[in-house]
């Protein structure tokens, strides 16, 4: 089973090697990496061309935002599925591709989603916050629930069946992408209590309370999208779910994740854990 990783990448000098690394050093031998830029006019494509000999194929051109640019390396892609890796995170360990695929062997199932460390952008072992996942429930989407993005995997047929990301969503096409195929479309998901991917913290729609809440507005036009019940509502909900995370960094180490910690899940406020789930602590 071929697993097909696509990066974006504009002006992401900085931290593109730690990526292009976290890939190379996976024990799964199966793996094309594929990054799409945005014409970088730093460094960027002097590291991509550095490192060609691992990566499957690149282009560099202008695109019209991020998704549009991972609909592009969607269709350069070959492999059975089909991840995104930012250009500033890195895969948390070297077995992490090859215990997803297994996940997909054993389960027969359509996706799979993990675990994601939120890290200082410049000390990768100190943890801002931990986004824990839940065993999957196409219902957990009715309370503003959803997958770390970053760490979703999904097979390269059903994008083909039902299309990639819609740019016009923004900072809200992750979700709309995944509730489209998990509520929408009810395609089947595994929860891989595994983490995943570890991600430098800074993201786009957090910077100050406008850009909050306009991706909170779009967030509401992706719910509304996908007919989830009380769209605006769970719209609020989303980002107030999320608060525990900050929590779970107490005592935890990034690099011993499952040690003794204050933790409580982005849901626990929500859900009851699982039988079959880890148990929150």
């Amino acid at each position: 089973m071929k697993v097909s990783i696509i990066t974006v990448t504009y002006n992401s000098e900085k931290y593109l090697e730690d990526c292009i690394a976290s890939v190379r050093k996976q024990t799964y031998g199966n793996i094309e990496h594929i990054i799409v830029d945005g014409k970088s006019a730093d460094g960027t494509l002097k590291i991509i061309q550095k490192n060609e000999k691992s990566i499957a194929c690149w282009v560099s051109e202008t695109d019209r935002g991020m998704y549009d640019a991972i609909n592009k390396g969607i269709k350069l892609a070959t492999g059975d599925i089909i991840g995104v890796l930012n250009s500033d995170d890195m895969l948390a360990s070297a077995d992490v591709i090859m215990d997803i695929v297994a996940c997909f062997d054993e389960k027969k199932i359509d996706s799979v989603y993990g675990d994601l460390v939120y890290v200082d952008p410049d000390n990768t072992k100190k943890v801002i916050r931990y986004w824990k996942g839940l065993s999957y429930k196409r219902s957990r989407f009715n309370y503003g629930w959803m997958p770390a993005h970053p760490t979703f995997y999904i097979r390269r047929e059903l994008i083909e069946e039902f299309g990639g990301y819609e740019n016009h969503y923004f900072t809200a096409a992750d979700y709309e992408f995944m509730a489209r195929y998990l509520y929408c479309h009810k395609i089947s998901s595994c929860y891989l209590s595994k983490m995943i991917v570890k991600m430098r913290n800074g993201g786009v729609s957090n910077r100050n309370i406008y850009r909050r809440l306009r991706a909170n507005r779009r967030d509401y036009l992706a719910m509304k999208k996908s007919n989830i019940p009380f769209a605006f509502l769970v719209s609020v909900l989303k980002p107030l779910i999320k608060i525990p995370q900050y929590k779970s960094s107490l005592g935890r180490n990034v690099n011993n994740p499952h040690k003794p910690h204050w933790f409580f899940s982005s849901t626990v406020l929500l859900f009851p854990a699982d039988a079959n789930a880890e148990a929150q602590e």
